[in-house]
């Protein structure tokens, strides 16, 4: 079920941001269909993959796309797509005789989805790359991290899944319904650097308009402003407070006793290393859960900072189901919710291949033509 039942896309199994959107669009109902190697790849990281929840929700299909006979069972997949999503180096898939071309001359109302670091040309565009390179050529690492120190990669949230995977689910979608119109396919072309710079659009006005300085650490959304940071409590772990707004910061004065009067004026940024040790000494003051019975659910704008462990756990996202298990591993529910047709983790990853043959029968293959393909070893996996 879920939004996108009956959606069907053909998956290039990669790394990072193009897995991360099939994820999404198997969440939300499509039929996803992974199409990965014959042979293992080594990617220098070793994964049970019943963790590799990037895979979860769709099946695996084992293909050898450098033989004729895998080349062309792909583009018969091509042809009974929706869209299809690949996230190799510019060049790759044109060299295997999966490009756009190819596969928009197989079916016109393809949705085409590509997306990479540098994007499809410039001159960066051919050159390896992850997460960081990207964010730090947008303008996003430069601005996060301490003021007297160097920058601080946050996770590879904003490139690889923020900017990529998201990015490109986003240009799927918008494709699909244009789609539905004009009756014609078009190619997306997801680079996380031009994603990253758009999730940067409200700090960029700010920095026109005067009210961003580059100074890291400086600003009132970066760590800079003491009413907008994490505290360490008296048991070593820690606590965030955002109270931007007047009303919400005058709250959170309020419930840690502070009186106005005696500290500086929120927005004045020469009193807030005075206003940031004054609150770091009251948080210093009580127990993380101490706090939490003070602050939480009030309008300071509080919450304890949780362990990855330890967020399943917190009675709030218990209560929306924030997290569920599938085959004993914990992980994030579908995001977002919809009053009808809710999303669903459907299965757990899948090893490579394992669907080869049940799932080239769903999409139109026969039982004579699998075993042709298996003995001439374009194909892999479970029978």
């Amino acid at each position: 079920m879920g939004p996108l039942a009956g959606v069907r896309v053909v998956e290039l199994a990669g790394i990072g941001p193009a897995p991360f959107c099939a994820m999404l669009l198997a969440d939300m109902g499509a039929d996803v269909l992974r199409v990965d190697r014959t042979e293992p790849v080594d990617l220098g990281v070793r994964l049970d993959p019943r963790f590799n929840l990037l895979t979860r929700g769709r099946r695996s299909v084992a293909i050898d796309l450098k033989r004729a006979e895998g080349l062309a069972a792909a583009k018969r997949l091509v042809t009974r797509a929706d869209a299809l999503i690949e996230g190799f180096r510019p060049g790759v898939t044109e060299r295997l005789g999966l490009g756009p071309e190819a596969c928009l001359a197989l079916n016109p109302r393809l949705v085409y989805g590509r997306v990479t670091g540098w994007g499809q040309e410039g001159p960066l565009s051919a050159a390896a790359g992850h997460d960081i390179d990207y964010i730090a050529l947008a303008g996003a690492l430069g601005a996060i991290g301490p003021r007297d120190g160097a920058p601080v990669p946050p996770l590879n949230l904003l490139a690889d899944y923020g900017g990529g995977g998201l990015y490109l689910a986003f240009g799927v979608l918008c494709a699909l319904l244009e789609t539905r119109a004009s009756g014609r396919g078009q190619v997306i072309d997801a680079a996380m650097v031009d994603c990253v710079a758009s999730l940067l659009a409200s700090t960029f006005g700010q920095l026109a308009a005067g009210t961003w300085t580059e100074a890291r650490g400086s600003n009132a959304l970066d760590g800079g402003a003491p009413w907008y940071a994490a505290y360490e409590t008296a048991d070593g772990k820690h606590v965030a407070v955002g109270a931007i707004e007047p009303k919400f910061y005058a709250e959170l004065l309020r419930r840690l006793g502070l009186d106005p009067a005696s500290l500086p004026a929120q927005h004045d940024r020469a009193g807030w290393p005075m206003l940031r040790e004054r609150l770091a000494r009251v948080f210093r003051s009580k127990t993380r859960d101490e706090w939490c019975a003070i602050l939480e659910g009030t309008d300071a704008c509080f919450a304890p900072v949780l362990g990855l462990a330890e967020a399943p756990r917190h009675r709030h996202n218990r209560a929306r189901g924030t997290f569920v298990e599938i085959d004993g591993v914990t992980q994030p529910a579908p995001a977002p919710r919809f009053s009808r047709t809710p999303g669903a983790v459907r299965a757990g990853p899948a090893l490579p291949g394992q669907h080869t043959d049940e799932a080239l029968r769903d999409w139109g293959f026969t039982r004579a033509e699998l075993a042709s393909l298996r003995a001439s070893g374009a194909i892999a996996g479970g029978r």
